[in-house]
């Protein structure tokens, strides 16, 4: 819901940042006392941001953990479900009743901000603090990232400038450069013109900052020896005699790992009501594992009694990878579930266009709960875990409307909560906070989706079946090649981390709702052996997004005195 209007029975009207620089922020070490965390262990980005010392995780070992939150959402619509809202408002509820809570989350990427999306530090009074920082450059953790993908590729062609001892075929080379920010003209260029002196010609192009591979690593590393482990695994192309050649092979490991000795480190700020906040990494769902740093989700156990997070998109794409990919990477299991919806997405989803949505229409509601049940199938018999729905409130949502949720959700044994945090921040939802407390407490069921001695081609039928409800896979004559290659190369073992449109649970972005008897085409399948999975592309996914005709950024500006203005 960001950028909305914030208007309590009074004719004040502010949005998500002058919502946020109302609120006096305490200085971070207070923030970082009520974890008991120690000075020495902060590295101070000012007042009101630090970074954690990575080595923390090690220190505090022996200390048991908290219960893990994660919250999802029914598929995304541009009516919009505010996830991380929800995801904030709830830590703040914790709080609220008691609980030692935390939250962990990931860092927005620019090309979101400055296009369409927008950013990811909640809305309204469930926000994250100081929100033009998290959303602009925060503490350069991406800069670094981009730094360390770039490095590499500058080391590829200068490699193969210099003689190309290891006999890269330049028709071959997957490793592409980075950008954070939406730049179609990027996708593909034609790059080493003008003379021997300026490199040798070539195709390549360029990948938004969170869809790298070197994204992924650090999300996915528990400290500097296995992040400069899986740095020199990347696999960087293939040799003219068809054999990977690795990022340990460029002698490119070292030089990588040491520019991301900072990125490395946990990041901590608060919540507009001064809850403790860990923002670390920020890999998208659609085109990447979507979820934050291992680090930082582990921290936020060892410091509390619940450590909230969330997974990028619907139940259907992060949480999916979160599950099988970073719970079977890491060792974390979640206790509960919260799954968010809004009224207003579920009548997209059942056929209401964005300009009808203020109208009450409760068939609509009913014709678009298919989406939500789906979801709510994958959590509790696909994943195994227990779940509450968390009904995202608006002004406009009705009685009857909300009945057709509560009904369904009856149906499956799972309660339905409204959450009223964005108005009330976390008094708006300590019914949610009570119940996410009661479910962590109950039966268990974690289970991955595939076994991991499956198939690549099981694996990805396994995902589409069981979590997207379609019939299965298509694999192009490409893809085919790719997947004699990826198993003879033993990389079978691998999870799978798909890149699919998140706006429906088939690769066609069209199909709302939850479609039934699709196939899901994989077009191409690439290893990011650092980060240990397999990436399959389906549909017309793209690892460079666009900016929209009329992007954010046109709103975006800044005074004489450095205030902000139009950033949500």
């Amino acid at each position: 819901m960001n950028g909305l209007p914030f208007s309590r029975g009074n004719n004040m009207v502010l949005s998500d940042i002058e919502i946020a620089n109302s609120v006096q922020m305490k200085p971070i070490k207070e923030v970082a006392e009520k974890l008991g965390i120690a000075e020495d262990a902060l590295s101070l980005y000012g007042n009101y941001k630090a970074k954690i010392s990575a080595g923390q995780l090690e220190a505090l070992k022996d200390k048991p953990d908290g219960k893990l939150i994660l919250v999802t959402a029914i598929s995304p619509t541009p009516a919009g479900e505010g996830k991380t809202t929800t995801s904030v408002g709830l830590v703040d509820a914790l709080a609220a009743i008691g609980k030692k809570a935390v939250i962990a989350l990931r860092e927005p990427s620019l090309g979101p901000v400055f296009g369409i999306k927008g950013g990811a530090a909640g809305g309204g009074h469930a926000q994250v603090v100081p929100m033009e920082d998290i959303n602009l450059h925060f503490t350069g953790d991406f800069h670094a990232i981009g730094v360390a993908n770039n490095l590499l590729a500058a080391l590829i062609d200068n490699h193969i400038h210099h003689g190309n001892a290891l006999g890269i075929d330049s028709r071959r080379i997957t490793w592409k450069r980075a950008v954070d920010m939406n730049d179609r003209q990027l996708r593909h260029i034609v790059d080493g013109l003008q003379g021997k002196v300026n490199g040798v010609p070539r195709e390549d192009g360029f990948d938004i900052t969170v869809a790298s591979e070197v994204m992924a690593i650090l999300c996915l590393s528990e400290n500097i020896t296995d992040l400069k482990n899986r740095l020199e695994k990347i696999i960087i192309g293939y040799s003219f005699e068809g054999k990977p050649v690795t990022a340990k092979d460029l002698k490119a490991g070292g030089a990588m790992a040491a520019v991301l000795k900072d990125a490395i480190h946990p990041n901590l700020v608060q919540t507009l009501e001064h809850t403790p906040a860990l923002i670390h990494g920020g890999p998208f769902a659609n085109i990447a594992h979507g979820c934050n740093s291992v680090l930082a989700t582990k921290l936020a156990l060892k410091y509390a009694d619940y450590a909230v997070t969330e997974a990028g998109f619907g139940a259907d794409l992060g949480a999916e990878k979160f599950i099988d990919i970073k719970c079977r990477t890491s060792g974390l299991r979640p206790a509960a579930v919260v799954l968010v919806a809004t009224i207003r997405a579920l009548k997209m989803h059942g056929g209401v266009a964005k300009s009808d949505l203020a109208e009450e229409n409760v068939q609509a509601v009913v014709d678009g709960l298919p989406n939500l049940e789906k979801h709510l199938e994958n959590i509790q018999d696909v994943y195994g875990l227990p779940a509450v729905v968390a009904i995202n409130k608006f002004p406009l949502d009705t009685e009857a409307e909300l009945q057709a949720v509560y009904d369904a959700c009856q149906k499956r044994g799972v309660d339905v909560v409204i959450s009223d945090v964005w108005a009330n921040g976390g008094a708006g939802g300590k019914e949610l906070a009570e119940k996410v407390v009661e479910l962590a407490e109950g039966d268990n069921h974690f289970q991955f989706v595939y076994n991991e001695e499956d198939s690549i081609e099981t694996k990805l039928n396994k995902i589409v079946t069981k979590v997207y409800g379609g019939k299965g896979i298509r694999l192009t004559p490409a893809a085919k090649r790719e997947l004699k290659q990826l198993e003879e190369l033993g990389f079978s073992n691998y999870p799978i981390c798909m890149a699919k449109t998140q706006y429906s649970f088939s690769d066609d972005a069209k199909k709302l709702g939850a479609p039934k008897d699709f196939v899901v085409t994989i077009s191409q399948l690439k290893v990011s052996a650092g980060a240990g999975f397999i990436v399959a592309l389906t549909g017309a996914i793209m690892t460079m997004p666009g900016l929209p005709k009329v992007p954010a950024s046109e709103k975006i500006d800044v005074d004489k005195d450095g205030n902000i203005s139009g950033l949500f």
